[in-house]
């Protein structure tokens, strides 16, 4: 009965963000200035997901850990975390590099489009996302768990976590209750996840009303050789990249990207990781990776596996070069990809943080910045296939870490992939 119940609120809630995307497609052709002011429900949904992703991460991640009591495991799973982390990114970089020599986006585009936008470039150039190593390595730290949880820093709700474990193991015993209370805020958290599921049509409704609205469907022409370079891009790092990456951890793709149609969806129509994450947590946990590799992998992964952002800054870099007329040899490429594998990493949860770290590396570079300019216009277009690839990739990431770690469980995956069928 529970079974039936579930697969009938889920296959119910994704028909409704079907009819939801195709709603505001409409609404924001015909009717822009009433779908400009539909963002609100966009802006609200997306509050009601970050309100729940600190205290649901937080109590995740210490049951994981203190509640196996095996913390040794821990440091081999991070380990293996950034090892496959690296590898993927790399790939990606060469990937968006390899589609922008190929595409060649930036020839012959008319940049007349992006002078309306060189002030904000300019201020987006002088921000930066990070200086150096240590700096990045300085701001995982936090000085305090609540500055984090208001900020959204999901890294930083790690290192608290993974020490609050360690210290409840040392404990023994007498943090017993402890656990138990986290264990009572992980389901009621999950189960909050599902109320606020129900508002996604709403959010996404609003979301791609006032996109189309402010930007029409015309823009699409004007811009068609980058985006369609990009989502070209993206469609052959899924295939070549995470569908081995499966292959290779004895895991059906395919059966992977169906169960995670609801949250890709979500990722996809808000342009937001976090719009997806709680729900992606609690899929990958009912696929049959243990819970403390979900809640370890997957917020890392927001930050140093963003396989979609990765693959697009290479791009874009290139692009950026073409249009005004820079010819970037192979060994200024590879010194740019050097650059990009630092300065991607840590980019998450900052608005357009990928044009921020875009502006700082042409500045580095000594290439003009117009291509950010122009890039601001098609940004949310853009980002709706970035942060998707983003949201698959640490799932994929997951089980992949699962696998190597032989704690896996196909039985769990089996009967979870029988229920969506």
């Amino acid at each position: 009965m529970f079974k039936e119940e579930f697969l009938l609120k889920h296959s119910k809630l994704t028909a409704l963000i079907f009819i939801a995307l195709i709603l505001g497609v409409i609404v924001g052709h015909f009717t822009p200035e009433f779908a400009v002011k539909m963002k609100p429900f966009a802006v609200i949904f997306l509050r009601m997901v970050k309100m729940i992703i600190a205290p649901l991460l937080f109590s995740t991640l210490v049951i994981g850990i203190a509640g196996h009591g095996d913390v040794k495991s821990l440091g081999k799973i991070g380990l293996k975390t950034i090892i496959y982390f690296e590898i993927v990114t790399t790939l990606a970089l060469i990937i968006g590099l390899t589609a922008a020599n190929i595409f060649k986006p930036g020839i012959g585009f008319n940049t007349v489009s992006g002078f309306e936008h060189m002030q904000e470039a300019g201020l987006m150039a002088a921000s930066h996302a990070h200086t150096s190593v240590s700096e990045m390595v300085t701001t995982i730290f936090p000085t305090s768990i609540v500055d984090a949880m208001a900020q959204g820093n999901l890294l930083q709700i790690v290192v608290f976590s993974i020490f609050f474990a360690i210290a409840i193991v040392a404990v023994g015993k007498t943090a017993k209750p402890v656990i138990d209370i986290l264990n009572s805020v992980s389901q009621i958290m999950f189960k909050f996840t599902e109320y606020v599921m129900y508002f996604a049509p709403l959010g996404i409704f609003g979301a791609i009303a006032s996109t189309i609205g402010a930007n029409g469907l015309s823009v699409l022409k004007s811009y068609f050789g980058i985006i369609g370079a990009l989502y070209t891009a993206l469609a052959v790092f899924v295939v070549l990249v995470l569908f081995i990456a499966c292959k290779i951890a004895r895991i059906s793709f395919r059966s992977l990207l169906k169960v995670l149609q609801e949250p890709a969806l979500l990722a996809f129509t808000t342009a937001s990781s976090e719009a997806a994450f709680p729900k992606a947590m609690d899929v990958m946990e009912r696929f049959g990776v243990p819970k403390n590799i979900v809640s370890f992998v997957m917020p890392t992964g927001y930050t140093f596996n963003l396989d979609g952002s990765t693959l697009y800054l290479a791009m874009a870099v290139i692009f950026s070069s073409q249009i005004v007329g820079i010819n970037l040899d192979l060994n200024q490429q590879l010194v740019i990809m050097l650059a990009l594998m630092l300065t991607s990493k840590g980019i998450a949860g900052v608005p357009r943080v990928s044009l921020i770290v875009l502006a700082g590396t042409l500045a580095s570079f000594n290439i003009p910045i117009l291509g950010v300019a122009i890039l601001l216009g098609i940004d949310q277009i853009l980002d709706m296939g970035r942060t998707t690839v983003n949201l698959i990739g640490n799932c994929v990431a997951t089980v992949v870490i699962a696998r190597w770690e032989k704690d896996f469980d196909y039985d769990k995956m089996k009967e979870f992939i029988k229920q969506e069928g």
